[in-house]
């Protein structure tokens, strides 16, 4: 495995320095047509396309070396990197969730308030504690997750990371008469250096942007959380947001595709019963992210979505993941599902968490969130799935490879080690 590993970063490395050279050819040509000042938009666009070349060359490179990592991993540990934990205590790892993690090594961990009640340098020991004990075993590190859109949706103590609450961004744009692009680039400037101080704890992965818009069904449940009643002030308000925490390295999980409807649904059912016609308007700022690229990771939501499933829940729905999303919309990031212990999902699916996980993942979910008191029945009974075909291997490796590939892009799946050396289950 280990010389199969160096091959294919032999082969990352080939096409980069290749393409690198190629940028350095053009930057060269740019260079002289710029001394001359004789140039026209038909040179421009030609270099453009060079570094658009340049960027599928490595993506591709990136995404072949994530699919000879996926396949390398056994069963527990592919099985464990399709889940995002939670975590008890804020203190050092405790012995039962080291037990746990070394049973399964998630692939991602997330944070909530109970966890972060402590000085910024205990939290980051704490968050190098957990990713170095889980790295360990697969090496490849977890994502390090929060929901951290601003105003009362922030874990931290105050003065950590503050960001307003989103729909003061629109208050504020009225009340000061001030232009949208304007306020569009505060809301870039304010992602941006939060998540630089999210960042620098160790975060790398944020549950926001709200991307939907307040109307008369979400906006009891939504309330301060959506930018806006209209959805082109959403599209550009959590394209900016996206867009600074990226350049702080942090990737953004945007939610919740394709909306709610009602009050909280950690707590009541959610169903959406508009027309085709009325859906395709409510997820139009998703689309807009999936098609402008920005969106690389879309947490769905337990809504019941009539008109596209009757029968399914969105997290347990083919015909909204693999069919809306993925075909007709062209999303082709992370998908991550919330957590099944939630009202809006137990009530509609009749699951219980471990058998509602698998049944997500078997309908197009590639991560989803897991309590620890349910994370070893939950890692069981998805091996166990995969042992029986009831979730196609496929269709998990499928899963672990979009994951690994955005964990490559971000330096989380790297060190020279052999990954996925087979090693005796410890379930």
């Amino acid at each position: 495995m280990r010389s199969l590993h160096l091959s294919v970063f032999a082969l990352i490395f080939s096409n980069i320095l290749f393409l690198i050279l190629l940028a350095g050819c053009e930057k060269k040509q740019n260079t002289e047509i710029l001394e001359t000042e004789d140039y026209s938009i038909e040179e421009f666009n030609v270099i453009d396309e060079t570094i658009e070349a340049e960027r599928i060359a490595i993506e591709l490179a990136l995404r072949q070396t994530a699919s000879e990592i996926a396949a390398g991993l056994d069963d527990r540990q592919l099985a464990a990197q399709v889940i995002i934990s939670g975590l008890d205590g804020s203190g050092p790892l405790n012995d039962d969730m080291k037990f746990l993690f070394s049973q399964c090594p998630a692939g991602g961990i997330v944070f909530f308030r109970y966890n972060l009640n402590a000085d910024n340098e205990t939290i980051k020991k704490h968050i190098s504690e957990v990713s170095e004990f889980i790295e360990t075993d697969v090496s490849i590190l977890p994502f390090i997750a929060v929901d951290h859109e601003g105003g009362y949706v922030n874990r931290f103590r105050r003065g950590v990371a503050d960001l307003p609450h989103a729909n003061s961004y629109e208050t504020m744009m009225e009340e000061q008469e001030l232009d949208q692009e304007k306020v569009i680039e505060l809301i870039l400037t304010d992602s941006f250096n939060s998540g630089l101080k999210i960042n620098e704890l160790g975060f790398n992965l944020n549950f926001a942007p709200v991307a939907e818009y307040s109307n008369e069904d979400s906006s009891v449940f939504l309330a301060e959380r959506a930018y806006s009643e209209s959805p082109e002030f959403v599209r550009a308000a959590a394209s900016a947001f996206i867009y600074g925490m990226k350049q702080a390295g942090i990737l953004c999980a945007v939610k919740h595709f394709p909306g709610h409807a009602g009050d909280d649904p950690h707590f009541y059912d959610s169903v959406l019963n508009g027309s085709p016609e009325e859906l395709a308007e409510l997820v139009s700022p998703f689309a807009a992210l999936i098609k402008s690229g920005c969106a690389q990771a879309i947490m769905v939501s337990h809504s019941l979505v009539t008109s596209i499933d009757s029968d399914n829940i969105a997290s347990l729905s083919p015909a909204v993941m693999e069919t809306w999303l993925r075909q007709d919309l062209g999303f082709k990031g992370i998908i991550v599902c919330d957590d099944f212990s939630m009202a809006s999902a137990r009530n509609k699916s009749k699951l219980n968490p471990q058998a509602a996980t698998v049944r997500s993942l078997a309908a197009g979910a590639d991560m989803v969130l897991v309590w620890p008191p349910d994370l070893l029945r939950t890692h069981r009974a998805i091996q166990a799935a995969l042992k029986d075909e009831s979730l196609p291997r496929k269709r998990l490796l499928e899963a672990a490879e979009r994951i690994i590939f955005e964990k490559l892009r971000m330096g989380l799946a790297a060190g020279g080690k052999a990954w996925g050396t087979p090693e005796e289950s410890r379930d």
